[in-house]
């Protein structure tokens, strides 16, 4: 069993780590991933959804056993910062077309995608003009992960009747991180040779605990016995149940992350029963993390 998240040693934090990474523009986010496996030594990594080219910012990269947690990133939204090229001047009009294109919107992915083209709906929360100049607006977008910004830009061109194509493109936030903490390559680099010279403590800014991508899910508590019994890959049972915090009232067996009393992520699982009752099966696993 691996100790408390904020004990274990920059090597530890390489092996179950994950980095907030500021993706530069050129490199994939593939190529940028292999780049950091291979810098930091480890065998697998992989990135939080897919950035093109040319689109910068949070990619969070995954280190070793942390790649287990991949699908945490399905679970929340994708927040940008875009550039809206009009093909003519920005009409008056702007705000209450971009208003109709919060809530649920249906899109078609690219031809150069992939995922079966087949129309598809995502939920776009929030789309708002941050400034608007001549022929350009810049926007911010928070939606459903999935979503297709370059798509989106083009269909408010045609809604606003002048044509429009998406411009540069940042990721200032995919849940649960954001850019208030976001690490460049160079920064990476530099907290590595630190570390080899004996002063791992920028590395351990640079590095954060692979419970970090957890935050956001709902938390069940267990005793470090029934820890023992998912790592032999059982379920939860009740008796095993510590406590829990925010689950939500409403979901059908909702995504959980399962930690013991020190805050070690155990496993992530799908609440299939009620942590109060006496017996039975609380937590199916999904992804056994120890």
């Amino acid at each position: 069993m691996r100790g408390a998240p904020a004990d274990r040693t920059a090597e530890e934090r390489l092996s179950f780590g994950v980095v907030n990474l500021d993706k530069p523009p050129g490199p994939s986010a593939h190529q940028v991933t292999g780049w950091v496996r291979d810098l930091v030594g480890t065998d697998r990594a992989a990135h939080a959804g897919t950035l093109d080219p040319k689109v910068t910012g949070c990619l969070p990269i995954l280190l070793g056993d942390a790649t287990r947690l991949a699908q945490v990133f399905l679970e929340g939204e994708k927040e940008y910062i875009a550039v809206l090229e009009l093909h003519g001047r920005a009409p008056e009009s702007l705000d209450d077309v971009l208003a109709e294109f919060e809530g649920e919107i249906y899109q078609k992915p690219p031809k150069k995608s992939a995922v079966a083209r087949r129309l598809r709906t995502r939920r776009v929360s929030e789309l708002t003009a941050l400034e608007v100049e001549d022929r350009r607006a810049l926007l911010r977008i928070r939606c459903e992960s999935g979503t297709y910004v370059r798509k989106l830009c083009h269909d408010l061109g045609r809604a606003l009747g002048t044509g429009a194509h998406m411009g540069d493109l940042r990721r200032v936030g995919t849940t649960p991180f954001d850019d208030a903490d976001l690490v460049s390559m160079h920064d990476l680099t530099d907290a590595l040779a630190f570390a080899d010279d004996g002063d791992p403590a920028t590395l351990l800014d640079t590095v954060q605990p692979a419970e970090r991508a957890l935050t956001h899910l709902p938390r069940v508590e267990i005793a470090p016995s029934a820890a023992h019994e998912v790592a032999e890959g059982a379920p939860i049972y009740a008796p095993g149940v510590l406590g829990t915090d925010d689950l939500p009232d409403d979901a059908d067996e909702p995504l959980v992350a399962c930690y013991t009393p020190d805050g070690a992520a155990i496993c992530l699982g799908r609440l299939v029963g009620d942590p109060g009752m006496e017996s039975g099966t609380v937590v199916d696993l999904e992804r056994v993390l120890v």
